[in-house]
């Protein structure tokens, strides 16, 4: 198949995507797919005509990991236009090109539903979750909206628009959350008044809206979810105080164990919230969700995780392979995945 594996971007995710990506377009070649990695922001500027023909190591034309957060200026100039449009040059001609367009994006502009958008208006098939659905996910205070409605176990707390009277104080300690983002990026614990100032100013970096809850020390765990069912719980011990954007991609940051070290009873309750999320916001083929428990053993859902990471050190792979899966079969299923809603009734673009 010809693939185009989409990573980059300008999220403050960039770093990782891109290590995701490579991964994914390794896999991908090894199973004999026509792979091309390509950065949706730079784009690609050469010879369009036999690209997926060309035996072209893509993965080394694409940066290493780097730091979270890249500056906005100096990606603008890597760019021509000085980077007036998300899409660089070519990047929907190659994609429209392909059979699938495999999403290996991580945070805003790729995790939230609007790329989704734009390829269901246009026909390409995807992996991942739709439109709509990423779009709940991505939105922590949408989320929590869903879960209470549903009865998803979730932390206690609201949603804090910046420039507003807070109607209610917080409850120290707690936790401040950029609303929009991933990988713990905008995320703090806040004890004291002084604290949770820095806190929401943190927050509100990355956009005009913060999720405050009710800080739950305890034990942290993720459940990757394949096609609707709950792969192996991997517990994630970090090495600092919370499970950061540091511990999650810098090897040696935190200890990964996998099967977690729970009674089968407590695995089988994880497994259980974590398909009803799934469900209750409508994702498609895989997911991760990730909970705490606390000292008393009762479990709280955080989030969940619409495009996952693909890294060397990521949680979903890691809980594939406990399941039996190596690394390129968990990538082909969930390109099968994407191939298969692609011919049911509907599609991607009701085609």
């Amino acid at each position: 198949m010809k693939i185009i594996v989409l990573a980059g971007g300008n999220s403050t995710e960039r770093d990782v995507s891109l290590s995701s990506g490579s991964m994914i377009y390794k896999a991908l070649k090894a199973r004999g797919h026509k792979a091309v990695l390509l950065d949706v922001y730079l784009g690609y500027e050469g010879e369009l005509s036999d690209i997926f023909e060309r035996d072209t190591d893509w993965a080394a034309r694409v940066g290493a990991i780097g730091e979270v957060n890249p500056d906005p200026e100096t990606l603008k100039a890597l760019r021509k236009d000085g980077g007036t449009r998300f899409f660089g040059p070519n990047v929907l001609e190659l994609c429209s090109q392909a059979d699938c367009v495999f999403l290996a994006l991580h945070g805003a502009n790729g995790e939230d539903g609007k790329i989704q958008a734009c390829f269901e208006l246009l026909g390409i098939p995807y992996t991942g979750a739709d439109a709509v659905s990423s779009a709940m996910a991505m939105d922590k205070g949408i989320s929590k909206d869903m879960f209470r409605a549903y009865g998803i176990p979730a932390p206690a707390g609201f949603r804090l628009k910046k420039g507003a009277l807070e109607e209610e104080p917080p409850v120290f300690p707690c936790v401040v959350k950029a609303c929009c983002e991933g990988s713990s990026v905008g995320v703090s614990i806040a004890r004291n008044e002084e604290e949770y100032r820095a806190a929401k100013e943190e927050a509100f970096r990355y956009g005009r809206e913060a999720i405050v809850e009710r800080y739950i020390k305890g034990r942290e765990f993720s459940v990757g979810i394949l096609s609707g069912k709950a792969l192996p719980v991997i517990e994630m011990v970090p090495k600092m105080e919370f499970y950061d954007y540091k511990a999650k991609y810098q090897a040696g940051s935190a200890v990964e164990i996998c099967p977690a070290p729970l009674s089968r009873e407590k695995t089988e309750e994880i497994q259980e919230i974590a398909e009803r999320v799934f469900r209750v916001l409508r994702l498609q083929s895989y997911a991760r969700i990730d909970f705490v428990m606390s000292d008393t053993e009762e479990l709280f859902c955080l989030e969940a995780n619409t495009l996952p990471g693909m890294t060397a050190t990521s949680l979903l792979p890691q809980e594939a392979a406990a399941a039996g899966m190596d690394f390129g079969e968990l990538c082909q299923r969930i390109l099968d995945d994407a191939m298969e809603r692609d011919e049911t009734e509907g599609g991607f673009s009701g085609r």
